[in-house]
């Protein structure tokens, strides 16, 4: 242990423990702007600096180590000067339009502007101005960037894509996309981590409530939503509900309230998804196919897009399975609509999701008999979701919980949990299980694909599972750079699987780039213990038993992997592949 004293207390640490987190431990913060913990720690913005006594400089705190004896001062006259000195030349370069600004009220540089009571900035402001193009559904604003360098490291460190570089020198540093390109021409797999890692406004994904706002005011729109699983694990955060009053069925009173016609649980097209790619695993499993590579999910859009860029040799092996959004979709533009009695131009889709990777996904094309056109019409994310609950003057405790409306009203515990990483293959196995043996496993025989130890693994959960005489091999990976790892060591031959389940955001969906931002917290996995609860507690918990899918194939597609199925819930990735997609 460390003796030390800050701030007149004297406090006891471990060795190697940093100034800022000895502070932070005894209830004594220190503000900071480019610091993440064991991602990008190079003291960069200067705003963590504090006073160590017989030290003329100041010393930053996030990357020094506190030692015995130290006398620190986190807030002497000379820090309080200095440190508003840094965040004014900061400002100088930043736009500081917090009113038309995605981030007002939750935005690190403008608490720590406004703690530091900065009313005017005594510099002459220079702002930088990039082009880029504002259909993209990730959106850059270079007059806002602070260049902490987080965007870069995330993106480098965590997801292992490098899309974000250094480029100038000097006072004209700044940060871009690598290599000169576009962010059309880059691999962005659209994951959103360098959105929630941003300390202020200056990444965000491309806002698209406008849309669904006037599809509710057109009267020729049938306007149909879905939510997805992990949304109702984290749109309550802003709203300051706690994790078991932010239901679902609040979600779709919030959609009714708004004007939205017909609201609906994306579980229960998390349920068609296992029907679908469960039955895909089992037959492509039982014809030997799998023996030199696996079969990979292909639900996680960010993860396709990576996949697609990163080793496109691969793709071939993801299941033609579209996700729960475009199976959803597809079903709202057919089925529903037959079962309305409207044609499918009349319908206008919307999915409330917590993912940007979704915003380009939703661009898949759909056919069927004489419609052409989108499975789904327009994606917003959890934090847009709140946005437009605010814009509606809706108090979230004047909220009911509501149904979902029919016929695709059931959703199960399987369904829920798709949400968090390991879910999908844990849903999947309960119905391959069953599809193999025509009977139910245990409803946690599986539970070894969650993701304890997940740090440790490098984000791997691997498992092993015996069926008689068959055994399968798992492995669940989220993040893209562990994704990377994997991948190469499957290449390589080092692991084999039979079945793996990938997830662009470490965490799964829950961690998804449209959830809420807490700047510095990594909340993906509690979030994900709400939902492995509600499955816990849910009255069904297979797939395979949800009356309204089977209904569902009874009355419209006849039977998993079916003509029909194939037609509308399924994707030809190499031919996606072949025509740039």
């Amino acid at each position: 242990m460390v003796n030390l004293t800050i701030d007149g207390k004297q406090i006891s640490v471990q060795e190697n423990t940093t100034i800022m987190e000895a502070a932070a431990q005894n209830g004594i913060p220190i503000p900071k702007l480019c610091y993440l913990k064991g991602i990008n720690e190079i003291a960069a913005c200067r705003v963590c600096v504090v006073e160590l006594e017989g030290k003329e400089k100041l010393i930053t705190s996030c990357n020094n180590v506190a030692e015995e004896g130290m006398v620190i001062f986190t807030n002497s006259p000379k820090v309080r000067r200095h440190r508003r000195n840094t965040v004014e030349l900061i400002l100088s370069q930043h736009d500081c339009l917090c009113v038309t600004c995605t981030r007002s009220g939750n935005c690190s540089l403008q608490k720590i502007a406004n703690d530091l009571d900065i009313l005017e900035i005594p510099f002459r402001q220079e702002l930088e101005h990039q082009a880029w193009n504002r259909k993209f559904p990730l959106i850059r604003e270079s007059t806002k960037c602070i260049k902490c360098m987080r965007c870069i490291q995330v993106c480098d460190k965590v997801q292992g894509l490098n899309i974000w570089d250094l480029e100038g020198t000097g006072s004209r540093t700044t940060v871009n996309v690598a290599g000169h390109k576009t962010i059309d021409e880059s691999a962005c797999s659209l994951c959103g981590q360098c959105i929630t890692h941003c300390p202020v406004g200056a990444l965000h994904e491309r806002s698209d409530t406008g849309k669904v706002w006037k599809a509710i005011a057109d009267s020729d729109k049938i306007v149909v939503a879905q939510v997805a699983p992990a949304v109702r694990a984290a749109w309550g955060e802003y709203l300051g509900l706690e994790p078991e009053e932010a239901t679902i069925g609040k979600i779709l009173d919030s959609l009714k309230r708004m004007g939205v016609d017909y609201v609906f649980d994306t579980c229960f097209s998390a349920d068609l998804t296992i029907m679908e790619e469960g039955t895909e695993f089992v037959k492509r499993f039982t014809s030997g196919e799998l023996k030199e590579r696996p079969m990979f999910t292909s639900c996680c859009p960010g993860w396709v897009r990576f996949i697609k860029s990163q080793f496109p040799h691969l793709v071939r092996y993801l299941s033609s399975a579209k996700s729960p959004q475009q199976m959803f979709g597809a079903v709202m533009k057919t089925y529903f609509a037959q079962t309305l009695g409207v044609s499918p131009e009349k319908i206008f889709t919307v999915s409330v999701m917590p993912c940007v990777a979704k915003k380009a996904e939703c661009e898949m094309e759909l056919f069927y008999e004489e419609y052409a056109g989108h499975d789904v019409d327009v994606v917003v994310t959890t934090r847009e979701l709140v946005r437009m609950i605010r814009s509606a003057h809706i108090r979230p405790d004047t909220l009911k919980d509501i149904e979902s409306d029919r016929p695709m009203q059931e959703g199960t515990g399987a369904g829920v949990i798709f949400g968090a990483t390991g879910g999908v293959m844990e849903a999947a196995l309960r119905s391959a299980y069953f599809l193999i043996k025509g009977e139910n496993p245990p409803a946690d025989a599986f539970k070894a694909v969650r993701a304890q130890g997940f740090n440790e693994n490098n984000g791997v959960q691997e498992a092993d599972f015996q069926i008689d005489d068959i055994t399968v091999r798992t492995a669940v990976v989220s993040g893209l750079g562990n994704t990377r790892a994997l991948l190469n060591k499957i290449e390589k031959g080092e692991v084999q699987y039979d079945f793996v389940e990938v997830m662009a955001c470490p965490g799964g969906c829950v961690g998804g780039g449209g959830q809420p931002i807490h700047d510095g917290e990594e909340l993906a996995f509690e979030r994900g213990k709400n939902l492995y609860d509600l499955d816990e507690h849910a009255n069904l918990r297979y797939s395979h038993e949800n009356p309204d899918i089977n209904l569902l194939y009874q009355e419209f597609f006849g039977e998993p992997n079916g003509h029909k199925a194939h037609m509308l819930l399924h994707s030809d990735h190499l031919n996606d592949l072949a025509n740039g997609r």
